[in-house]
């Protein structure tokens, strides 16, 4: 096995951001690999947040491994910090970038630590209030043939989007399980893994709650916490922010469609529509999750049409401090304003939208934390290695859509006669259609017409041609072919980067630890600097 470094993908802010380009680095705090920003960001936090706070966030804080206790201490006792990626939870812990995230984030905190001289702990954020069950209700691995395999939940097609800590997923979740286990081969490391993932999973489990133990698992040897983002008193500690963020939400409309103005004017895209009258927050209702809209001199909720007063919300907020949730704007912004956040690590869909932010940040008095891009990986199994050394294949061929690739290969098989001929023929006709055009135009400007549509046609018979030659030597490479599919379905299954398809538990089953370690060691290389 081979864990290699590749480049983050994402919009042309984020590649521009990542070239260092001025123009994309001026929506953005500071740059990842400047120490200076991070000092300075320490200092906005110790303007703001004291040692009650800190041990309130403590109190917050799950999992963190072996160290938990005397790291949690240190941290209050010594004015810590944090720094914090995150995602929504993924069934069986979800694809390889949430891995990615967490081990980034914990070479990041042990990076920072030794320059500022304070503890600083990394942390996982799971956006457990999140309701798009449709995203995160499957995963996919490879079958020992190497076949994609897609393990699901049923769909809920009927009933209310709720967030996800609300699902139980009760009698579902036996078989499935037991679905996924079917598809890891038995090896020296395959009984631990069970055992996590049985453990992570039962009856009463949530996707919220059982990926929480899972990264616990994955992530406590590096001294990840982990935190949920319907944590009670976290919740209410946010709801002042909620509240005031429905009070302004008008001005906040048009702050942020100045920003987007901004940054469309400087040739970026929007990672985050926006609508009018939509304010940054959600409500938990019987009709489940539904975004709050300003209407008139109060509010109504997107998909019941309920009509509500801010003091009618609030009412609801503090007797259930659940209620109210952040949307994705917001989110970073509670975040940073009740945690002591240094930086955030972040894949290529939050680098694009956390400019969008700008203003909200602005609006809750509230510095925005560094940005650090998290380590973008491929995983190159051996049996893959040499079927891309047998075929001189690299990773930007592979990317490409099988049908070119397989086409390709075969073209290089066509005999030299007969693809001579073909060429040959080719010219023929492109040349002596020429001609014919050329002298019949003299005798009559009408024939320029069907001599054309001779030419094309001719030329379109010929390439069905080769069409159905090539696709005799794919029948005869049939073989070769399949080693190339399925070296391909390991890098880019779906057509994606596998770290945005496939779920960690294919590689844990075959190599264990070394699996994590070798992980860990490129994040390590990816954080700057060191």
């Amino acid at each position: 096995m081979k864990i290699e470094s590749r480049p983050l993908s994402g919009t042309r802010l984020v590649q521009a951001w990542l070239a260092g380009d001025p123009g994309a680095s001026r929506f953005f705090p500071a740059s990842p690999s400047d120490l200076d920003g991070y000092a300075a960001k320490a200092r906005e936090v110790d303007s703001r947040i004291g040692k009650d706070t800190r041990r309130r966030v403590a109190g917050h804080l799950l999992g963190g491994g072996a160290e938990r206790a005397r790291r949690l201490e240190e941290f209050v006792s010594a004015g810590g910090y944090l720094v914090t990626t995150g995602q929504q939870p993924g069934l069986f812990g979800g694809p390889l970038y949430g891995l990615y995230k967490g081990l980034t984030v914990s070479w990041l905190a042990r990076t920072l630590e030794e320059h500022l001289q304070r503890p600083v702990l990394p942390v996982f954020w799971i956006a457990s209030e999140d309701h798009d069950w449709e995203e995160v209700r499957r995963t996919h691995v490879l079958s020992p043939s190497n076949e994609l395999e897609e393990i699901a939940l049923p769909p809920r097609n009927s009933g209310p989007a709720r967030s996800l800590h609300r699902i139980s997923l009760d009698h579902e979740l036996e078989a499935v399980l037991d679905a996924f286990l079917e598809l890891h081969p038995s090896t020296d490391f395959s009984g631990r893994w069970e055992e996590v993932l049985r453990a992570s999973y039962p009856a009463e489990a949530t996707l919220a709650s059982g990926f929480q133990h899972v990264m616990e698992e994955l992530l406590g040897p590096a001294g990840v916490f982990l935190v949920q983002a319907h944590d009670p008193d976290l919740k209410a500690r946010s709801l002042p922010m909620l509240l005031k963020e429905l009070e302004e939400s008008a001005v906040r409309e048009d702050e942020l469609k100045a920003t987007a103005s901004e940054l469309e004017r400087a040739g970026f895209e929007l990672q985050v529509p926006l609508f009018d009258e939509a304010t940054n927050v959600f409500m938990d209702s019987p009709n489940g999750r539904e975004r709050i809209f300003r209407d008139g001199d109060g509010f109504r909720l997107r998909g019941s049409g309920e009509r509500l007063t801010l003091s009618e919300i609030e009412s609801r907020g503090r007797e259930d401090p659940l209620v109210l949730s952040p949307n994705v704007l917001l989110r970073p912004v509670v975040e940073s304003a009740l945690l002591p956040t240094l930086a955030y690590v972040a894949g290529p869909g939050e680098v694009a939208y956390l400019p969008q932010t700008i203003p909200v940040f602005r609006g809750h008095e509230v510095d925005r934390p560094i940005v650090h891009p998290r380590v973008s990986l491929y995983i190159q199994e051996r049996k893959v290695g040499k079927v891309m050394e047998k075929f001189d294949l690299d990773m930007a061929t592979l990317a490409r859509p099988y049908h070119e690739i397989a086409g390709e290969l075969v073209r290089d098989d066509i005999p030299e006669d007969v693809s001579g001929s073909i060429a040959s023929l080719r010219g023929a006709l492109r040349e002596g259609g020429a001609e014919l055009l050329s002298a019949a135009k003299e005798l009559d400007s009408t024939l320029s017409g069907p001599i054309e549509g001779f030419r094309r046609q001719g030329l379109g018979l010929l390439d069905d041609v080769e069409r159905k030659i090539v696709q005799a030597l794919k029948r005869e490479n049939e073989v070769t072919l399949s080693q190339v599919r399925k070296a391909q379905l390991h890098l880019f299954p779906l057509g994606r980067p596998q770290e945005r398809v496939l779920n960690p538990f294919y590689y844990l089953f075959r190599y264990g630890d070394a699996f994590l370690d070798e992980v860990e060691a490129r994040a390590r290389d990816a954080v700057l600097p060191r």
